[in-house]
């Protein structure tokens, strides 16, 4: 009876289109299958990721989709077939740690050229030494790629990754973009010769139709303040290359999560290319870069002083963002200082990060905050509703479905340990002598190490529970507190400072909703949405302003 063939996955990996040892990506594919052809495999499935580092497993979509396949067991394979092990991965744990999820699941790993068989006795062994080598190498790899990237910042050549906006690359020689540029220059010279900010210049740029040109990098339309910022502090555009500016670092704690930290000294040299703007003009924009970062250091040190109850509360009713708290100062007619005028705006009305609001809208904050002061005040005021919250203080929370599922999780867990008592003793008390001890022994040696498993997910489904109770039973005291506060509220408002009524307000209310024009009584305020259950149907309030009387809509439901 002929043996029916063993199936298998191929899967290649390739960083560059350099050839690898020799053998190009076609080549070690053919190697493969021929290797496949010899041993009788049938190949069922191959996965390729074309451009992807071996430094990590992650962003692998293709080797991500070949570990799911084995682990849903889709086509029933034995061995994926790698041509190296250094194409399956050069992070040894990352390395270690999916091969044993695939033998987990009945699928080992054989490195054609390698010669090396998981399955085998000395396989696992021989990757765990290789895929240690592969790391070192790809670390030196590493190095000598960053030595080759200085020597060319030495040299005044660009870096290689997409050329800055304003450029191309020609023969790897950066080249301008006459299409782009112009864009560029208009930036820096609103920039060094007005009193604008990056957000000045990224409005202007939008008045004026001047928007980026699509990229293959690059989806937002816009010249954001972030992106405008960004080219300000580029040296390319005065002609110098630079090295350095920004450093890869590894986040504490992690495996192989890195991010970008920008660095004060880094290498700045002259470049081959020839630059948008003069030095001069670069120096300029740098000057006034930093005394705007110190001005608006010293701005927000002095916002902080004053506490602005709704912000990012209060819902813009164009667009649905925050609405964030300003000051503008007024002046008589003779110039002296009258007064600050605070107000609500839409936070996207100055086209930060891209986003663009038409809503110009200036909310007086006195008056607003009076407003929903006055709202909350009318409605604790009602005696059902005091009436009401006293009995949601007296209500027990019912835990019991809870402290079932806790009772239950903890049943589990005295069964599982009393089974991997009895299987321990059992493995104890195996006789070395019976012709079938290591079968035996296998058995309650895999059944025993299933009990671990149970045991770790019970006692993490019981960390769960009680977690969730504790949660409930703190829910229980911090709504107690609020409606007591609540009861209260009037009399304790007028003796809470700024601070203390905003933490109030953010602890109550979700959010507020404002009508786009100001009402012909006065309001602008059209509903609250509170966090707490307060009340289980929507409740109508008259409010009083300038003699006029208004019917607010407030929606008084749970939030989910």
């Amino acid at each position: 009876m002929r043996k029916e063939k063993e199936k298998v996955y191929i899967y290649t990996r390739v960083s560059t289109t350099m050839q690898i040892d020799g053998y190009s990506l076609d080549a070690q594919k053919a190697r493969m299958k021929a290797f496949a052809d010899f041993n009788n495999y049938e190949i069922v499935g191959e996965y390729e990721d074309a451009g992807k580092s071996g430094k990590s497993i992650e962003g692998r979509m293709q080797f991500s989709q070949m570990m799911e396949d084995i682990k849903s067991g889709k086509d029933g394979v034995s061995f994926v077939l790698v041509f190296k092990l250094s194409r399956f991965g050069r992070n040894a744990a990352d390395v270690l740690s999916t091969l044993q999820i695939m033998q987990d699941f009945g699928v080992n790993l054989i490195c054609v050229e390698d010669g090396i068989d998981s399955s085998k006795d000395a396989g696992k062994l021989m990757i765990s030494v290789l895929s240690a080598v592969a790391e070192i190498e790809r670390e030196n790899i590493r190095v000598q790629t960053m030595e080759g990237r200085i020597q060319k910042a030495r040299e005044g050549r660009w870096n290689g990754g997409f050329a800055p906006y304003g450029y191309c690359l020609v023969d790897g020689k950066l080249e301008i973009n006459e299409e782009e540029a112009e864009a560029i220059r208009v930036i820096f010279q609103q920039y060094t010769t007005t009193d604008v900010g990056a957000n000045g210049v990224a409005k202007y740029l939008e008045n004026h139709g001047i928007r980026k040109i699509q990229r293959q990098n690059g989806k937002n339309p816009l010249f954001d303040a972030s992106l405008v910022r960004m080219i300000l502090k580029n040296p390319v555009y005065c002609g110098k290359i630079a090295y350095g500016r920004r450093r890869t670092e590894k986040v504490h704690g992690t495996r192989n999560d890195y991010r970008l930290v920008e660095q004060d000294n880094y290498l700045l040299v002259d470049g081959l290319h020839k630059g948008l703007v003069s030095e001069d003009v670069w120096q300029a924009a740098q000057v006034k870069l930093l005394a705007q970062a110190r001005k608006y250091e010293r701005a927000n040190r002095g916002q902080n002083e004053r506490t602005h109850l709704l912000t990012g509360i209060v819902k813009c009713p164009i667009c649905g963002a925050g609405m964030y708290a300003n000051k503008s100062i007024k002046y008589r007619k003779d110039g002296t200082k009258y007064k600050d005028f605070f107000y609500y705006a839409c936070k996207h009305r100055t086209m930060t990060r891209g986003h663009k609001c038409d809503y110009r809208k200036q909310i007086n904050e006195e008056l607003l905050d009076g407003a929903v002061a006055e709202v909350i005040v009318k409605l604790v005021s009602n005696p059902k509703f005091a009436a009401m919250m006293q009995e949601k203080i007296n209500m027990k929370v019912d835990t019991a479905a809870i402290d079932q599922e806790i009772a239950n999780y903890e049943k589990q867990l005295r069964q599982s340990y009393s089974i991997k008592s009895k299987l321990m003793e059992e493995i104890d008390s195996l006789d070395p002598d019976d012709r079938h001890y290591i079968k035996r022994k296998a058995d309650l040696d895999d059944r025993l190490y299933k009990m671990y498993d149970r045991i770790e997910e019970i006692e993490s489904q019981l960390i769960t529970a009680r977690a969730k109770k504790q949660a409930i039973e703190a829910e229980k005291l911090t709504g107690d507190n609020i409606y007591k506060v609540l009861i209260y509220f009037e009399k304790l408002y007028a003796l809470m400072d700024e601070v203390e009524r905003r933490q109030l307000i953010e602890a109550l209310i979700s959010e507020i909703q404002i009508y786009p024009e100001r009402q012909s009584n006065g309001q602008w305020l059209k509903s609250i949405k509170f966090r707490l259950p307060i009340i289980e149907h929507d409740m109508d309030l008259s409010l009083d302003n300038n003699d006029h009387m208004e019917t607010a809509a407030l929606l008084l439901r749970e939030t989910t």
